[in-house]
């Protein structure tokens, strides 16, 4: 595992797409920023090259509420158990073989808490594929199964006590006594599996 600077690494992927798709797997515990670096980084390749670079977040995959309130899931929503690992990784294996002309993927949208289907099209001369997600590098079950489709892994490197700042902002629009147990009983149990369970990264980015 190689420290590195956001700049550092952006130009290591571009490198690494310039003859032929590469999919990059961002992970870090919840609050640690995937989703800001995640974005930046396809910014910045773009800017490189216009239309070059596209984003996939994992969290597209979520099960439905329906789902996880059938299966007694409903209050552990984003653990491991709570994502369809097998529709992600059949979708890695379309994105890696780059045999279609587009390709449609989930987002998870915050704002109603549920993913919309087919909210986002990857066209087939994007070269950089993006990922982020808590558990991309898991090293257990089906999470270890969509290794072998990244070229680059990454770890966000940030402190459990900038982790608590951040999902206090997040979830400050809930009654305190809920925002508590969300943040402690949820997002830091399953940041710290994400630091304990996952395969060593090739990059770690302090973010």
């Amino acid at each position: 595992m190689t420290h590195v600077s956001f700049e550092r690494l952006a130009d290591i992927i571009a490198t690494r797409g310039a003859a032929s798709r590469s999919l990059t797997a961002i992970a870090g515990p919840p609050g640690s920023g995937k989703s800001t670096v995640s974005q930046q980084l396809v910014d910045y390749l773009n800017r490189i090259e216009p239309r070059s670079a596209a984003l996939l977040p994992m969290d597209g995959y979520h099960y439905d509420d329906t789902v996880l309130r059938e299966r007694g899931l409903l209050e552990r929503k984003g653990a491991p158990e709570t994502f369809d690992t097998l529709g992600l990784i059949a979708m890695l294996e379309r994105l890696h073989s780059n045999a279609e002309k587009e390709i449609a993927v989930p987002v998870f949208d915050r704002t109603i808490e549920i993913s919309r289907s087919a909210a986002r099209i990857i066209e087939g001369d994007v070269r950089h594929v993006v990922l982020e997600g808590n558990y991309l590098l898991l090293s257990s079950g089906d999470w270890s199964q969509m290794h072998r489709y990244y070229r680059t892994t990454v770890m966000l490197d940030v402190s459990e006590e900038s982790l608590k700042e951040r999902l206090e902002q997040r979830w400050l629009h809930l009654p305190e006594r809920e925002r508590q147990s969300k943040i402690s009983n949820n997002d830091l149990l399953n940041g710290r599996l994400v630091m304990s369970e996952s395969a060593p990264s090739e990059f770690i980015l302090k973010n």
